[in-house]
């Protein structure tokens, strides 16, 4: 099997391989998860990996009493939040010297003019907008910090957004991911849930599109 059916079979059964990670390696789970949303928020080059379905499947097993929900929630924000400060100085210190090159290895250049075009519309906003945007959400802190956002405006909106994205997919996952139709069609509802997180992007995709077309 591919890369690419590897990871869709990784988001569309995220509790499958949750639930075989918790099994298998118990309290450093936590860990993993860490390490999961820090790469996703934190490294450019990782905006693939699972983050608004793990976070819903996360709560779901949290509410069976598999994980701890605080813990969790305070793994997830922590790397939530550590993982956009980190994009942030990666921006703020290699970005400049990267933005304006055409091929950069590992770096997707539509992605990122579209998360720039994403943050000249909404400005400051774009941080915690961006969180429930994939994608967008691993490109936004890296073009705060080409920007030269101060960092005391710019942590205020990560910390604000982090909390946010954390509490709403936890919390969500953790009342509702058990109720028995959700469980039983886990795979439908990461795919909506997929679905309703792009949808702003393909959106503001369009409407980027029409005005091009309105003003040749």
């Amino acid at each position: 099997m591919g890369f690419v059916p590897q990871l869709i079979d990784l988001i569309l059964h995220v509790d499958k391989y949750l639930d075989l990670i918790i099994q298998q390696y118990g309290v450093l789970t936590y860990v993993l998860l860490f390490v999961i949303v820090f790469c996703e928020t934190g490294l450019v080059v990782t905006p693939f990996l699972p983050g608004d379905s793990m976070l819903f499947a996360v709560g779901a097993f949290a509410a069976r009493g598999s994980l701890d929900v605080v813990v969790a929630l305070v793994v997830l924000a922590a790397a939530a939040i550590l993982g956009d400060t980190a994009n942030y100085w990666i921006g703020a210190i290699v970005g400049p010297k990267v933005f304006h090159k055409e091929n950069v290895r590992f770096l997707n250049r539509k992605h990122l003019d579209r998360t720039h075009e994403f943050y000249e519309r909404y400005g400051g906003k774009t941080i915690v907008i961006a969180r429930f945007i994939p994608i967008i959400r691993t490109f936004a802190p890296f073009v705060a910090g080409v920007g030269k956002m101060t960092y005391g405006r710019f942590l205020s909106y990560n910390v604000f957004g982090g909390l946010l994205w954390v509490l709403l997919f936890v919390l969500g996952g953790y009342f509702f991911g058990n109720i028995r139709i959700v469980r039983n069609n886990f795979s439908l509802v990461i795919i909506a849930i997929v679905l309703i997180s792009v949808m702003p992007g393909v959106i503001e995709a369009l409407r980027q599109r029409a005005r091009s077309r309105a003003s040749e």
